[in-house]
């Protein structure tokens, strides 16, 4: 597989990765009150990009280890 696609397939597995972390686990970690301030906005922004970060590392240990040994 060449790294063009490699990094597609990081890109894209990632993307949904992340989007089913922060929709699933954000509402619970996160204590909405009836008005956001801006502390509650950083809360959300830092969550969603740790989950950005650790859903991009393991999609590219998945590719890169698993699916890239079948197509050498």
């Amino acid at each position: 597989m060449n790294e063009d696609t490699q990094r597609r397939l990081i890109t894209m597995s990632s993307t949904v990765l992340a989007g089913f972390l922060a929709s699933r686990l954000a509402e619970r970690l996160i204590n909405v009150p009836e008005e956001r301030g801006v502390k509650d906005d950083i809360k959300e922004a830092m969550l969603k990009a740790g989950f950005s970060l650790v859903s991009t590392i393991v999609a590219s240990i998945a590719v890169r280890q698993l699916l890239g040994r079948r197509w050498k």
